[in-house]
């Protein structure tokens, strides 16, 4: 009998059409549930298994991006047989008084990764503009090559010419909160991807509206 060809993992696994009804609990704050607890599973150890043909008798490090990535870098892991070494680094991003970010490390690799094979993990891969620096960085280090793996993808919001190796989801442009992104360092324990409901973060968009009003005013 003839299998089916396996999925490309740098595509994304597939949203159901409709979204889930929160639990009760979350009903106030979120707006459906958009990948459930089961899907999450079942594309976790797709991923793996695709890693592992990958990256198989190679020298991995595997280098996870602070701090969104745990509940998904710790699913990942369980489903990984191969040898590894897990190392980990910190990006954060500040206002410097106008509407610009600027993007600074937080923490830096403590392991050698010179001519090995890099899989990084991140959380969500959106404007790019976070793993472009993070790569930039990892090349400067001269692995063998660098892999990126991410739990979501938000082409919508690209900005910078960055694409992941293995792609658990492709996201439309919402805000999405659980199974490790926050909001406000929130939502992280949720075992599912939900939808954030605007008036949860209205009031910081209107404060950033009000400062960047202030500062045409004073031009």
């Amino acid at each position: 009998m003839r299998r089916p060809p396996a999925s490309d993992a740098s595509a994304g696994g597939k949203l159901s059409r409709r979204g889930h009804e929160p639990p009760s609990r979350w009903r106030k704050e979120l707006l459906s549930v958009i990948i459930t607890r089961p899907q999450l599973a079942r594309r976790v150890r797709e991923l793996a298994r695709r890693i592992e043909r990958d990256f198989a008798g190679r020298d991995l490090v595997v280098v996870s991006l602070l701090s969104g990535t745990v509940m998904f870098l710790a699913d990942l892991l369980r489903h990984l047989s191969l040898p590894l070494r897990l190392d980990f680094m910190g990006v954060s991003s500040y206002r410097d008084g106008t509407e610009s970010r600027e993007l600074v490390f937080t923490k830096e690799l403590r392991l050698d990764v010179r001519g090995r094979d890099v899989l990084l993990v991140d959380d969500i891969l959106d404007t790019g503009r976070t793993l472009r620096l993070v790569v930039q960085k990892l090349r400067q280090l001269q692995p063998r090559r660098i892999k990126i793996c991410v739990l979501l993808d938000k082409p919508a919001r690209r900005r910078e010419s960055v694409r992941a190796d293995y792609v658990g989801f492709v996201v439309p442009d919402l805000f999405v909160v659980g199974y490790g992104l926050d909001y406000a360092e929130r939502y992280r324990n949720l075992p599912f991807v939900g939808v954030l409901h605007p008036e949860i973060y209205a009031g910081e968009c209107e404060v950033r509206t009000q400062r960047s009003e202030a500062r045409s005013q004073r031009r």
